[in-house]
């Protein structure tokens, strides 16, 4: 894997999704650092990718209730377990699990494995609640998939905060997880 600055030179064979989060986040001028790979769906996979980027890959899980009527974006370290109970209490939200593909790809325009913060862009209709694990607040960079699970990018977390997400107008609700037995 090699690291390059920004969006790639020829975009041909790439999908669309991922080329308009190019353009998204060039129009905001959030620099970038690049790395394209083979597809990386899992937390393991991710590991390769964070040694070349110098950034642990933020985990991303797109949940929702039961009655499928609230969808959360929950961003937390990679290397932090979920506990679905430790979260539920904080937001005050039951039987959370894992939302529909179906559902992923209407609201974030995103496929399994590709779940990424920059999917908010494609959220028109303002459908989810954005959770942060405060742990990634202290972190200088972050790492992501540009919705797509073939590169990964390395950014400045403050970017993401300041710059992306009052750019979508999302305001993320900050959880502390403790990820532990």
């Amino acid at each position: 894997m090699e690291l390059y600055n920004g969006r790639p030179e020829n975009c041909e064979g790439r999908l669309e999704r991922e080329i308009r989060t190019y353009d998204y986040l060039d129009k905001l001028g959030i620099e970038y650092v690049r790395t394209d790979h083979e597809h990386a769906d899992t937390m393991e996979a991710c590991e390769a990718i964070d040694k070349v980027l110098g950034v642990i890959m933020c985990k991303n899980l797109f949940l929702c209730n039961r009655q499928k009527t609230n969808f959360y974006l929950l961003l937390m370290p990679g290397d932090k377990k979920f506990k679905t109970k430790e979260l539920s209490a904080q937001i005050g939200a039951a039987r959370l699990s894992f939302a529909s593909p179906e559902d992923m790809l209407k609201y974030l325009d995103i496929e399994p494995g590709a779940v990424s913060v920059l999917g908010l862009m494609n959220d028109k209709e303002r459908a989810i609640r954005l959770l942060i694990d405060e742990d990634l607040k202290s972190a200088e960079y972050f790492g992501c998939h540009p919705c797509v699970n073939t590169s990964s990018l390395k950014m400045k977390t403050s970017d993401i905060i300041d710059k992306f997400l009052p750019a979508v107008k999302y305001i993320p609700t900050y959880v502390h997880l403790v990820g532990e037995d």
